[in-house]
């Protein structure tokens, strides 16, 4: 007992010293980060994404670059993922690239009012046409208009589609391959996340036939958007029996490309270990996503005057920013840079907008990793986020939040093993993936917030040592004994272990030949949450179909099934999104039978009836994974 009490001693008066480094370093960067800087960087890249197209993703990328070079970032890289439609990193598909100079909508048949005769005009508002859009014939093309009122694959299969545009109720990304089949020339987007904003687009950039981007080989179909005004009163013509024709002309092209990205670092003292800030260009929203870009951004610049000033010591590990293409160029860098990132340690995403202080729902959550992942990073982010929000005034509430797909967090994956933290928050008004996502509704305190505590967690891992790798394990381990308190009783053993593997996470702090000792020194840390654990972890299984099976991965990464027809995939959803089938994936580890990893998913999930042995089988017979036998 004396010796465990002397061991928490120790790790109090460690914790103590790093807890006040921790403020230290979040008051340096407050006082020195520049919102308005941020906001310039964020008015700059939406200028470009807005268009949406490749040749003005380049344009971003390469301004990125310019920037980040002028802000004394070093080893800046303007890097390029194959645009071909079929290249793929992961089971990714690359998608083709795209390029668009003059697009419209207007109704011929029977003459409108003048307000609702252009229905959309690209070069007045870009998001009223659908990334990858196909051309029209030169000149456009005259079609009637369909309404779609249920969208199921029934109702599509019995209407006569052929050359004709379908006026959807939903998004009709999910009905895109059923639209190709039935010979339709596109769709008429008439959805929209906030039909409140009557005046306002809602951005389809989901166009391909089995996949989110278009493929080689697929139907290149025309693509628009209309507003909640606007479709009231195309519905309402078509509800009154009037043949609705409009003419819809696309001046667009699907090539084999390039979709270029951007990194750089400030670099460390010479570990060769890094700590990565990733976010997304290429999205033609303000809050989503010109602003994650932007905070990362300056939050390393910021980093950067810090160092360059002696105000701040240069960190151990380098900190590298990666902004690219979401997921897609995001699997492309990590597939093409295996080194790189065994050498880095955490990793922080940026996707979220910052909207204004005073709209409900736009206070940061912070989503953490998978419980396959569990680490120190989850205990870290909330610390900063404790050491920064309070202090403000009038103090701003954050919150955790649990681990979300959608966007690069993908990290975790225990293929490629960088444990990733996610702050996100609403835009007040809800505006994603609108017309309306302009910068006048980014908030320049939530860009600083998002910008501060960006900066502050990726400067401490970066700087951080063996003092800092045991204040984190007792940061993890307080969070930890929280979460066992609240686990209810068939969860305690499970989130022992589970938060056992986030105090033991320090150790890829330290080097190799001192992580032995540190364990040694984790050991009464682990023993308080043993003593935690109400029964011990079921150890034995019912001999059963999925206890026969043990799943071995062959590529990092999630399942978007992009090369099988939705009709084809036999009932089982896409696996880019679904959070059961992802959560089931990374847990399968080559050792541990599908059984233990059912059980594992359902704890982690929650009771779930997915047919985890039949989809598995589907991966197996599809080529996907393998069974270890």
């Amino acid at each position: 007992m004396l010796r465990l009490i002397i061991a928490l001693l120790l790790f109090v008066s460690g914790g103590l010293a790093a807890d006040s480094r921790l403020d230290q370093v979040v008051a340096a960067v407050r006082a020195e980060v520049k919102p308005d800087q941020a906001m310039e960087y964020m008015n700059r890249v939406y200028a470009t994404d807005r268009w949406f197209t490749f040749p003005k993703f380049q344009e971003t990328a390469e301004y990125l670059t310019r920037t980040m070079r002028a802000t004394g970032l070093r080893n800046v890289e303007l890097l390029a993922a194959p645009a071909d439609g079929v290249s793929q990193f992961g089971y990714w598909t690359m998608p083709l690239a795209w390029d668009v100079k003059q697009a419209r909508l207007e109704i011929v048949e029977p003459a409108p009012p003048e307000e609702f005769r252009v229905l959309a005009d690209y070069q007045k508002v870009p998001a009223s046409l659908g990334m990858w859009s196909g051309p029209t014939p030169p000149g456009g093309v005259v079609a009637e208009v369909v309404e779609l009122k249920r969208g199921s694959t029934a109702e599509i299969q019995k209407l006569d589609l052929k050359g004709k545009l379908v006026l959807t109720r939903q998004n009709p990304a999910g009905i895109r391959w059923l639209l190709a089949r039935q010979g339709a020339l596109g769709a008429i987007n008439t959805s929209s996340e906030n039909r409140n904003l009557k005046d306002a687009y809602q951005w389809v950039n989901s166009w391909g036939d089995n996949s989110w981007g278009f493929n080689k080989g697929d139907a290149p179909l025309v693509c628009f958007s209309v507003t909640p005004r606007q479709a009231e009163f195309l519905t309402g013509l078509l509800a009154s029996g009037a043949k609705v024709r409009v003419k819809a002309l696309v001046d667009s092209r699907l090539y084999s490309g390039a979709y270029p990205y951007a990194t750089a670092v400030v670099p460390g003292s010479g570990s060769g270990e890094e700590v990565l800030a990733l976010g997304h260009t290429a999205e033609q929203g303000a809050n989503d996503n010109a602003t994650g870009v932007a905070a990362m951004l300056e939050a390393l610049g910021t980093l950067n005057r810090l160092i360059a000033a002696g105000k701040l010591p240069r960190p151990a590990r380098s900190i590298r920013m990666l902004a690219m293409g979401e997921l897609h160029a995001s699997m492309h860098y990590i597939g093409t840079h295996p080194e790189r990132m065994r050498q880095t340690v955490a990793a922080i995403c940026l996707d979220t907008p910052a909207g204004f202080y005073e709209l409900p729902g736009t206070e940061y959550g912070f989503h953490l990793n998978p419980d396959v992942a569990r680490s120190f990073t989850d205990a870290l982010i909330l610390r900063v986020a404790e050491a920064y929000f309070p202090k403000l005034s009038p103090p701003r509430p954050f919150r955790a939040a649990p681990y979300a797909t959608g966007t690069d967090t993908f990290l975790g994956d225990p293929l490629i093993g960088v444990p990733t933290v996610w702050p996100f928050s609403g835009s007040g008004v809800h505006v994603h993936h609108m017309s309306a996502d302009t910068p006048d509704r980014v908030d320049p305190r939530s860009l600083r917030d998002l910008t501060v505590v960006t900066a502050a967690y990726l400067y401490f891992v970066a700087s951080a040592g063996e003092p800092e790798a045991r204040w984190l394990a007792e940061a993890a381990l307080a969070r930890g004994r929280e979460r066992v308190q609240a686990a209810t009783p068939e969860r305690i053993a499970y989130t022992v272990d589970r938060e056992s593997q986030a105090v033991l996470s320090v150790l890829r702090l330290v080097p190799a030949n001192r992580r032995e000792k540190l364990r040694a020194a984790l050991e009464p840390m682990l023993e308080q949450l043993r003593q935690m654990r109400a029964a011990p972890p079921a150890s034995e299984q019912p001999i059963t179909e999925a206890a026969r099976i043990v799943v071995k991965r062959k590529r990092f990464g999630t399942l978007p099934l992009d090369e099988i027809p939705p009709d084809q995939r036999e009932g089982y959803p896409s696996g880019a999104w679904s959070l059961v089938p992802i959560s089931a994936l990374y847990w399968c580890d080559g050792q541990r039978n599908l059984a233990e990893v059912i059980r594992l998913t359902r704890l982690e999930r929650g009771p779930t009836n997915f047919d985890f042995v039949g989809y598995f089988r589907f991966l197996e017979k599809r080529g996907y994974v393998e069974f270890v036998k």
